[in-house]
């Protein structure tokens, strides 16, 4: 809720081929190419293995973004999704370059024996461009290598962000949760406050919720102390008890609801990281699925509204039933407050069998709206 208080500029033209760099012109297309590649959704819809929705909240352009990427660098059904949930003017552009540029950043750092390579997966689509995007096989990766290859990319995505022309990212930017998983291993990297949540049978069989991130929120205490160190600021104004902020040492400005994030370079000197919170967890049998979702989910609703939602719902709409029980949530329960925009990734570990999947069309074309 109220991510970013303060905001400025006007966006640039992205049309523009005068702005862009060789090698920004270069990421570009080939993040147009990736949009073809077969099991990555980003859309409204679902699949045999995950639901996702997004819907604009009462303020201006949508500013959130998913995925789910079905065997992702690999054929052996590892899949990455991920919320992105951007702030200040253009945050929008954030997410969805996050969405889009991410996830071959990851790639590049788990296939590629250079930690310092950036475009190493230039290599997977100049050989698989032309034979229909399949996709590349990868061995098994110990988690201890996967863990620094989420780092790494993570340094690497907000480096590019800084130095990149399209997107004015001084006080704009995005959270970014995305979950990894491959066989029974989950990794989830966490940067800023969207969440992801487990659902899983104790042992009476109940279905119980439990939190797999941490709300980077500037109170939290470590944040608080590494934010202290750096010079920022934080507190909640009056007029928003509770919800606190972090600010430039000596400006009332910008605002930040988080204390990590991609982007907001305006910040990054005075406590603000990008670094994303590793956690793992092993599947067993009594996992059933996860959730992901921005902010606009979780200021309205519990942990375990949320696996109750989503556990009695068809698989195929969990995730659009989810993000309607919060909007109704948010005009119940904060009914002077404009509904947040909202995105649910919904990832199921057993194969759909209550309905035919609806699998998404979608647009290579569309990028920066949805």
């Amino acid at each position: 809720m109220g991510s970013c208080l303060s905001v400025a500029g006007a966006p640039p033209d992205a049309c523009d081929d005068r702005l862009w760099s060789p090698t920004e012109l270069s990421d570009y297309r080939i993040e147009m190419r990736v949009h073809r590649v077969p099991g990555r959704l980003f859309l409204n819809g679902s699949s045999q293995i995950a639901s996702l929705y997004c819907k604009k909240g009462c303020g201006g352009i949508n500013q959130d973004a998913m995925l789910v990427w079905d065997n992702f660098c690999s054929n052996d059904g590892t899949v990455l999704c991920g919320v992105f949930d951007g702030h200040g003017p253009y945050g929008h552009l954030v997410a969805k370059k996050l969405r889009d540029s991410f996830p071959l950043k990851l790639m590049a750092q788990w296939n590629s024996s250079n930690p310092d390579s950036t475009y190493s997966y230039r290599n997977f689509f100049s050989t698989s461009i032309n034979n229909d995007l399949e996709p590349c096989t990868i061995a098994p990766t110990e988690i201890a290598t996967l863990r620094q290859s989420f780092i790494t990319a993570s340094k690497i995505m907000d480096r590019d962000l800084r130095i990149q022309n399209q997107i004015d990212c001084s006080s704009s930017g995005s959270t970014a949760v995305t979950l990894l998983k491959q066989g029974h291993d989950l990794l989830i990297a966490n940067v800023g406050d969207s969440r992801a949540v487990l659902a899983t049978h104790d042992r009476n069989g109940s279905l119980i919720a439990i939190q797999l991130t941490t709300d980077l929120k500037p109170d939290l205490p470590r944040e608080a102390e590494r934010i202290r160190i750096c010079k920022g600021r934080v507190f909640a104004l009056r007029n928003e008890p509770g919800i606190y902020r972090l600010w430039l040492p000596n400006v009332d400005s910008p605002g930040l609801a988080m204390s990590r994030s991609f982007g907001d370079f305006c910040l990054k000197d005075f406590g603000l990281v990008s670094v994303p919170d590793l956690s793992y967890h092993r599947l067993n049998h009594r996992d059933q699925f996860v959730v992901l979702a921005t902010d606009g989910v979780w200021d309205v609703l519990s942990n375990e509204e949320v696996v109750s939602i989503v556990s009695s719902s068809p698989r195929s709409s969990a995730a659009r039933m989810l993000v309607d029980a919060a909007v109704h949530a948010w005009k119940t329960k904060l009914p002077t407050s404009k509904v947040d925009d909202c995105s649910v990734v919904c990832l199921f570990f057993n194969s759909m069998s209550d309905s035919k999947p609806s699998t998404p069309k979608q647009d290579p074309s569309n990028v920066v709206e949805q």
